[in-house]
């Protein structure tokens, strides 16, 4: 794979994982916050499916095999999950999630880099 490959890959991962877990944030917001079936909650839960559909369509437009998306994504997806969780949220991760997540990074390393 040549590096502009890479570049536009992890392009396309990393906005890939910023609407879904944002639209999944603001899915949670919408669920949590406004009781009553009003226009703002209705509002809230249609931002967030926009973000998760766009996640879909970015995620598929990754210029990679599906099967070399996963591994990458997947770390990817842990890293933007904590960065979004604290911005929204303001909750930091703890030792047992960053251990778990290096082995998250270090694993999707190796399903998308290691080449039998």
């Amino acid at each position: 794979m040549r590096s502009i490959g890479v570049s536009q890959a992890i392009a396309f991962l990393i906005a890939a994982t910023i609407l879904e877990v944002s639209g999944d944030a603001v899915i949670r917001i919408a669920l949590h916050t406004h009781a009553d079936l009003t226009a703002m909650r209705i509002s809230t839960f249609a931002l967030g499916a926009v973000l998760v559909f766009g996640y879909g369509t970015f995620l598929n437009l990754a210029p990679l095999e599906f099967r070399d998306v996963v591994g990458l994504y997947v770390a990817t997806l842990f890293i933007v999950w904590q960065v979004i969780n604290f911005a929204f949220f303001r909750t930091l991760p703890n030792l047992p999630t960053l251990a778990g997540g290096g082995l998250i990074v270090v694993g999707g390393a190796i399903v998308s880099f290691w080449k039998p």
